[in-house]
């Protein structure tokens, strides 16, 4: 009979934990504070990055232009997405042009529908038919990874980007969903699937197994990449170590 340390041993060796090097997805930083944008760039552990109105509202962003102008001066060689802010269409195209002026780089974020539920698939149409490179934005569905499909222009580089994260606080596995759509996108080589709003670095696996091409992270994820592949032993004491720490720093007694 096997001693219960050789089939401990067995059993890793069959199933060894997740590892950084064998990931092929993208991985596109989502913020838009300048210095962590440069540190992650510097870094070399993103590929891309995202930014939206929130994110830029959040870091205390006063200009658009100006902010997205500073960034591609410090990031000239990766691909950033700036979204439009308008609701109507007419608008929405104006800024269009304007975000894609900015640099070779640059991905314009299109929302899939604009607050009233009308359908931008129009508006990307006539867009990526004129070779402007597209981020469509706030999906959630199939339906509506079918209709970006549909609108973008095969011939010019675009992304899709489906909505995981909040596919997953209603209580739903957006593994199938998104899945689903990376067979849908499978027509358009140049469309890559993009899996938003990730919640924990696991995410960044199940993103890989489904097929997207890219996954948002924020700051906080990307640092817990370090933490890919850790003996879960290890953690264990690491876990129990702070717990001391804490409760010595506390002074607390019973």
């Amino acid at each position: 009979m096997q001693t219960l340390e050789k089939r401990i041993s067995k059993i890793k060796a069959a199933a060894p934990g997740p590892s950084l090097a064998n990931l092929k997805i993208k991985r596109f930083m989502d913020g838009a504070d300048l210095a962590t944008m440069k540190e992650m760039h510097k870094q070399g552990i993103v590929q891309g990055f995202t930014t939206n109105p929130s994110l830029m509202r959040k870091a205390g962003v006063s200009d658009y232009g100006a902010f997205a102008r500073e960034v591609l001066a410090a990031i000239p060689d990766m691909p950033i997405s700036f979204e439009v802010f308008s609701d109507d269409f007419a608008s929405m195209e104006r800024e269009a042009r304007i975000i894609t002026a900015w640099g070779g780089n640059v991905y314009v974020k299109i929302p899939i529908t604009n607050t009233r539920g009308e359908s931008s698939a129009p508006l990307v149409r006539k867009l990526s038919g004129e070779g402007i490179s597209l981020n469509v934005t706030a999906i959630l569905t199939t339906d509506q990874v079918r209709t970006a499909a549909e609108a973008l222009n095969p011939k010019v580089p675009s992304i899709v980007s489906v909505f995981a994260g909040r596919i997953a606080d209603t209580g739903r596995d957006p593994a199938p969903i998104m899945s689903e759509s990376a067979v849908i996108l499978k027509k358009n080589p140049k469309a890559e699937l993009l899996w938003a709003s990730s919640r924990e670095l696991l995410n960044v696996f199940q993103a890989e197994a489904c097929g997207c091409r890219i996954i948002t992270v924020t700051p906080d994820i990307l640092k817990k990449l370090a933490m890919i592949g850790k003996d879960l032993h290890e953690l264990s004491l690491d876990t129990v170590r702070m717990f001391y720490k804490d409760a010595q720093s506390a002074g607390f007694k019973i």
